[in-house]
């Protein structure tokens, strides 16, 4: 990760919502995308694997997971400040899912049984639908309370901490700035 790059691996919802770092937009283009779906790994398998056949993400795709994006961002903000979030931002994450619902399928392999979550549509679809499940998991969970946005002045991330003194969205992005400035200020000239 370097500061221009995602923030990755949080819940994968907060790792959605850190790609829109103050005015940048690391989900802008299908290519800025398609890396982004990458640097998830298996988090997003059903989706690699179907985009792989079906041709790379498109501008539909872009539009449907910014869209799930800033309505997952909404939801978010609003349990931080403490209020209720928007209701359009709960119904279009249901819409999402329900635009492509996940139907398991029976299979057999080497003798046993198999079951697996499919989706069916257009990538688009499926890939916003899969991101507005993980926004629900996350908002519905038990780790909703935990998350926090980070301390740095000019950080509009977010982050699930592992520690409690957590403070920053990273380590080497904002907590290395925070702790340089501290530094400076302890030992400029008066």
């Amino acid at each position: 990760m370097s500061d221009t790059g995602p923030l990755t691996g949080e819940p994968l919802a907060l790792d959605l919502v850190n790609t829109r770092p103050q005015e940048a937009d690391l989900l802008g283009t299908p290519a800025q995308l398609r890396a982004w779906i990458d640097l998830q790994g298996d988090r997003l398998a059903e989706v690699q694997c179907a985009a792989g056949e079906a041709g790379p993400a498109d501008q539909d795709a872009v539009r449907a997971v910014r869209a799930v994006r800033e309505h997952t961002a909404a939801a978010i903000r609003g349990h931080l400040l403490g209020q209720p979030p928007p209701e359009a931002a709960l119904r279009a994450l249901n819409d999402a899912q329900r635009a492509a619902p996940a139907v398991r399928e029976l299979g057999w392999q080497d003798g046993v049984f198999t079951a697996a979550s499919r989706r069916t549509g257009p990538l688009a679809v499926r890939l916003a639908a899969l991101l507005a499940e993980a926004a629900t998991d996350l908002l519905a969970g038990p780790a909703m309370d935990r998350v926090r946005a980070c301390e740095a002045e000019d950080c509009v991330l977010l982050f699930l901490p592992a520690h409690p003194r957590r403070r920053w969205c990273s380590p080497t992005r904002c907590g290395n700035r925070a702790r340089v400035a501290r530094y400076y200020q302890r030992h400029k000239p008066a």
